[in-house]
């Protein structure tokens, strides 16, 4: 059982996934709007993208942010993530995000804590659910705004456009889905 919690390093995945591609790193620059330095550290992981970047790079390569830090570890067959592990990414200004699940899974789970970006809607080919551990959270799916509290939860099937965002400090939210096979 390993319990290493070192943060996520997704290098190694955007790499394999750019090249795959066959895209330069002038290219991804051009297509996420961040800088060709700032992604040459981040494929060699000297520089540790925010959630924010990390979905820019994922929508540029096809991919989803989830998608590529699960390609960045191996695959486990028992794993433990401690709560106080310091593997969290910034998601904006005032959220974080934490993998709950590593390395290339059939599930995923994220916790996101604080403040998540409205703007962004998604929309997978996988079933997905989001729990509201604490707070509140205003969700949008196939249209329709549903005001989320403490215990509740949205479950949206594959091929759902939808959206959610805090409305209160301190919100804690965990993301469950299964994972799309792409071929990281």
């Amino acid at each position: 059982m390993r319990e290493d919690q070192e943060a996520p390093q997704v290098g190694r995945a955007v790499r394999r996934r750019r090249r795959a591609l066959d895209l330069t790193l002038a290219e991804l620059a051009a297509r996420t709007g961040l800088s060709k330095p700032f992604l040459s550290q981040v494929e060699n992981d000297r520089a540790r993208p925010s959630m924010r970047s990390l979905q820019r790079i994922a929508d540029a390569l096809g991919t989803t942010a989830v998608q590529l830090l699960g390609a960045a570890e191996d695959r486990r067959s028992v794993d433990v993530v401690r709560a106080e592990a310091g593997a969290a990414l910034e998601d904006g200004a005032a959220g974080t995000v934490r993998p709950l699940v590593r390395g290339q899974q059939q599930l995923h789970a994220l916790e996101f804590t604080g403040a998540h970006e409205w703007g962004r809607e998604f929309r997978h080919p996988h079933d997905e659910l989001l729990y509201v551990v604490e707070g509140a959270v205003e969700a949008e799916a196939e249209g329709e705004r549903y005001e989320l509290g403490r215990g509740d939860t949205l479950y949206c099937t594959g091929g759902v456009t939808h959206r959610w965002r805090a409305r209160e400090a301190g919100t804690r939210v965990l993301l469950v889905g299964v994972a799309d096979d792409i071929g990281l």
